[in-house]
């Protein structure tokens, strides 16, 4: 094969033993890599009803095709299993250097299957696999796991691990990739089940491409694009995604004194913010050097470093949390990454927390003594160390802001502004509440949502509306938009490809400029593969992999009822509120239409499965029906958990 490896890795903790599978051609061609091959692999393997702390859940990692070429921006790897912080689809997307060290190693997927009986780590070394003993380093952190494993097998290597938070099983605990690329939505739990504390690979082999020269050219293009655009060069290059916060209303959520960027401390603006950096970096392979590395100047912390602080950290560990100060904020940055935490779900869960404190919904007793001011950053800082080691109330923090809600009864679930058990937050009914909605991996913002409106990317937007693929105004009939937004991202996400700092078009989908909006691809999958693709095939892939993932979340018991618009409880009863609700379902309605589905089952019709030539996917998913209606994760006894462990 070309572009792909044609191979698949397979390791059963149970037997410990590893089979090498053909990657079959025809999967190859229709679900591209990356996403989409681990998608259909989680619903071929995972039953309904499935613990996903049990044996039966797998987890998956695969690059893409175009990874590990010299096309830029392809550094990326996607992590998939079934989701312990959302009872449905749980993917992640990492940088850093594993998704090239995989394919050097000959290796389209990776899939593990089964729970070890000791703690161990899986070395990859070019065709060769084993597991090691991983007692001296169970227990430790992420960056000390990084370290000693990159020391014993050679720096070269790339390291995903999980630190304390993944062998505590909090749910919303991260696969980290080199330290500092975080692939979420639970998996590190997963892995901390399945006593698999490291995934280690290193590879020394080549990419072979159908067409060398023509690939090389296109790619050649693309950076040249890049170089060119004064967007990538003086803002994204300069500022990655802390521009957001001029942006990206950063107060919307819970605590709502910062409701626009004119209204952010401007000790949190990008400018500010360069007082801490000490360099620019990329994941391998990139140009753009998005992201900064930094030193903390004072505090508990004083001279630590880190990296890849992004505006989501910022957002939701700081202004959404009421927390302001840059030293803190840093801090908890940097003990996310070491404990392998993911910094959306715990800001989501703390904010949530704070908010119901505030309202008297929550006490400081039940609490365990902490007070949960919003401003207090100090307490915030022991709750993350609480939440990793599942001590005092950081054991319910671990649940993750649904189940956590759960738990607690009363009126939480009112302020728990979830779609699927992931947040956003509450908007109106729109571009974004329909992302939120139709996201197949819950409320999320890199499904779709920020490609289906103009304010990300001034250098491409005209021109997609020029073409006539994006309308002249998303809001007044979002639907039509964010199916493009969402076959754009889901294609990213199985070529490798970065959806870059501010989540733009030119970083998501190679050569969108020259050939709107997939005929660049079209060129370089077929240069690299030899199959003769283009923009209605790749459009049509892209339909294929979200169909399936729809049908995996309907086998989890999702149903129509939760593509829900979540509302805050002063709105959701009033009449202004039950409007903005009939304009979601309407708006709900025309995108099932738009998409083949049934709007009464969110599922993808019969005629539409054929179509998409997966028949086989719709003969399944009835054939197994009915199913258990979702109401989150499955729930687990927090007295049987582990707990504990060393401090950062």
């Amino acid at each position: 094969m070309k572009g792909w490896t044609g191979n698949i890795l397979r390791v059963d903790l149970n037997s410990r033993r590893f089979e090498t599978q053909e990657l079959d051609f025809d999967t190859a061609r229709d679900f591209i890599g990356g996403r989409g091959i681990n998608s259909l692999t989680l619903f071929n393997e995972v039953p309904p009803n499935t613990d996903p702390l049990s044996a039966d859940n797998i987890y998956c990692m695969a690059p893409g095709p175009l990874s590990g070429t010299s096309l830029g921006l392809t550094s990326r790897v996607e992590v998939s299993t079934l989701s312990p912080y959302s009872g449905i689809l749980g993917d992640g997307n990492a940088g850093g250097s594993m998704a090239f060290q995989m394919k050097r190693a000959g290796l389209d997927q990776l899939v593990v299957t089964g729970v070890s009986e000791t703690p161990c780590y899986l070395l990859i070394t070019d065709g060769r696999a084993e597991l090691l003993d991983a007692f001296d380093i169970w227990g430790s952190s992420v960056w000390e796991t990084t370290d000693i494993l990159k020391e014993r097998h050679g720096k070269g290597c790339s390291v995903a691990c999980i630190g304390q938070a993944g062998e505590n099983y909090v749910r919303f605990a991260t696969t980290m990739v080199d330290k500092y690329a975080s692939a979420a939505r639970g998996s590190g739990a997963v892995l901390g089940s399945k006593k698999l504390k490291a995934i280690v690979v290193k590879g020394s082999g080549r990419v072979s491409l159908a067409d060398a020269e023509a690939f090389a050219a296109l790619a050649k293009e693309d950076k040249e694009y890049f170089d060119k655009s004064p967007y990538q060069q003086e803002v994204v290059k300069q500022y990655g995604t802390h521009v957001g916060m001029m942006m990206w209303e950063p107060g919307l959520r819970n605590y709502e004194k910062f409701l626009d960027g004119s209204e952010v401390p401007e000790q949190l603006r990008p400018e500010a913010w360069k007082e801490y950096e000490t360099g620019r970096y990329a994941c391998h392979g990139c140009h753009v050097k998005c992201k900064e590395t930094y030193r903390i100047p004072s505090g508990e912390r004083a001279g630590e470093t880190g990296k890849g602080m992004e505006y989501e950290c910022i957002f939701c560990l700081g202004t959404n949390c009421g927390v302001t100060d840059p030293v803190a904020i840093m801090e908890m940055e940097n003990l996310c990454d070491v404990y392998g935490m993911d910094v959306i779900a715990i800001g989501n869960t703390i904010a949530m927390v704070k908010d119901l404190y505030s309202r008297g919904l929550l006490t400081e007793e039940q609490a365990g003594g902490l007070p949960l001011d919003w401003e207090d950053a100090q307490s915030q800082i022991e709750l993350i160390h609480q939440t990793a080691m599942r001590e005092g109330f950081g054991n319910m923090l671990a649940e993750g802001m649904y189940t956590l809600a759960k738990r607690l009864g009363g009126k939480a679930m009112d302020y728990c502004y979830h779609v699927k058990g992931l947040s956003r937050g509450p908007y109106p009914a729109g571009t974004f509440s329909l992302a939120h909605a139709t996201s197949t991996r819950g409320a999320d913002h890199l499904r779709g949502r920020s490609w289906a409106f103009s304010q990300p990317d001034p250098d491409m937007f005209p021109i997609l509306k020029e073409h006539g693929i994006m309308p002249e105004d998303p809001e007044e009939d979002p639907a039509p938009g964010l199916i493009v937004g969402e076959r754009m991202t889901t294609l990213t996400d199985c070529i490798g490809r970065c959806k870059g700092a501010v989540n733009n078009w030119l970083c998501a989908m190679p050569l969108c400029w020259k050939k709107p909006i997939f005929g660049g691809l079209a060129d370089l999958m077929t240069a690299a593969t030899g199959v003769e693709y283009t923009p209605e095939s790749l459009e049509k892939a892209a339909d294929r992999v979200y169909a399936v993932e729809h049908a995996f979340n309907i086998r989890q018991g999702i149903t129509r009822a939760d593509d829900r618009m979540p509302q805050k409880p002063e709105i959701r009863d009033t009449p202004e509120g039950m409007a903005d609700l009939a304009k979601h379902e309407t708006q709900l309605d025309r995108y099932y239409e738009l998409r083949g589905y049934d709007p009464k089952r969110s599922c993808p019709t019969d005629e539409r499965f054929a179509e998409l030539n997966i028949s086989f996917i719709g003969e399944k998913l009835s054939a197994d029906a009915p199913y258990q209606k979702w109401d989150g994760p499955a729930v687990w006894n927090l007295e049987d958990l582990p707990s504990g462990g060393s401090r950062s």
